[in-house]
């Protein structure tokens, strides 16, 4: 008798559901489970005192997805955020205006590596870094003894870094194929390969970004029925393909 134990690792690809695009790796995956949920129907037995049941039906009603994921690309967050991205380049911006208040983040449209100049709107005053202003991650602090005033006018200078932009909560949820390239180690590495046909994948439950531990991102979704398969041998759902 073959031993089938399993203890699992893998790989999950995903694509859009129907699109014309590759199955793309979406990294580090820590769990993925399927929860099956049946609907019972019981017939009572009444021929008799005492009860029991008579005959029973059992229907599946759902199936049920949850992925935890630790990747959190650009990709990965727009899909559990229903956003979008967007790819920028390196560039040297010019006279980007903003409004500074002291003691106080002024934020850039992109991610600073540089500033060359802070002005006043006409290009004057030129202020001083360090004494007016300093750089930082976002764009630039003013501390509170800059000569730059409350509420002042200001324009800015300044090289950026390239940077990818996901701009969440733009998009409804999407369904989606995915593949899982598993590796069974209770059998030696045997592959086992789960294909769900179509699922919708639901937001993220949270989105630690300051925490002691690595992040995750934590998913669920419902298998839902794939129309487009018509065969009565195959199933609509998902399929698993094990190695003999």
């Amino acid at each position: 008798m073959t031993d089938y134990s399993y203890l699992g690792s893998g790989k999950v690809y995903m694509r859009e559901y129907g699109a014309d695009a590759g199955l793309k790796f979406i990294g580090n995956v820590s769990a993925l489970n399927f929860a099956v949920t049946e609907e019972t129907k019981e017939l009572r037995d009444h021929t008799q005192p005492g009860g029991g049941t008579y005959n029973e039906v059992r229907r599946i009603q759902s199936i049920e997805m949850s992925l935890t994921g630790h990747d959190f690309s650009p990709d990965n967050l727009a899909r559990v955020l229903y956003g979008s991205t967007t790819a920028v380049t390196g560039a040297t911006v010019s006279n980007e205006a903003a409004v500074a208040y002291k003691d106080s983040l002024v934020p850039l449209s992109k991610i600073p590596t540089a500033i060359t100049a802070v002005t006043g709107p006409s290009g004057t005053p030129t202020y001083t870094v360090t004494t007016d202003y300093e750089l930082t991650e976002a764009g630039l602090f003013i501390p509170s003894t800059s000569t730059i005033a409350d509420s002042a006018d200001i324009e800015v200078d300044y090289t950026s870094a390239a940077h990818d932009v996901v701009q969440a909560l733009v998009n409804s949820g999407k369904e989606y194929t995915l593949v899982f390239e598993g590796l069974n180690e209770a059998r030696s590495g045997k592959v086992t390969v789960v294909t769900v046909h179509r699922a919708r994948v639901g937001a993220a439950k949270n989105l630690g970004l300051i925490a002691d531990d690595y992040g995750a991102l934590e998913v669920s979704g419902k298998l839902l029925k794939d129309t487009t398969i018509t065969s009565g041998s195959l199933s609509q759902y998902f399929k698993v393909a094990i190695q003999q």
